[in-house]
């Protein structure tokens, strides 16, 4: 395959931006992408001690 078609095939930035949402709610602001969790901020507040996550003081 020649280059032109290479590029045409793969995704842009852009577009994998707009796939990322959250799990849960599926919104796509304040996401937490580390540890491929992909959850939003939010729901992470809610979620967290049923993901394992402990608050330490």
């Amino acid at each position: 395959m020649n280059e032109t078609k290479l590029k045409s095939l793969s995704k842009t930035d852009k577009e994998l931006k707009r796939a990322r949402k959250c799990k849960f709610c599926g919104t796509q602001r304040g996401l937490i992408r580390k540890y491929n969790l992909y959850i939003c901020r939010r729901c992470f507040k809610d979620y967290a001690t049923e993901l394992g996550f402990k608050k330490l003081d």
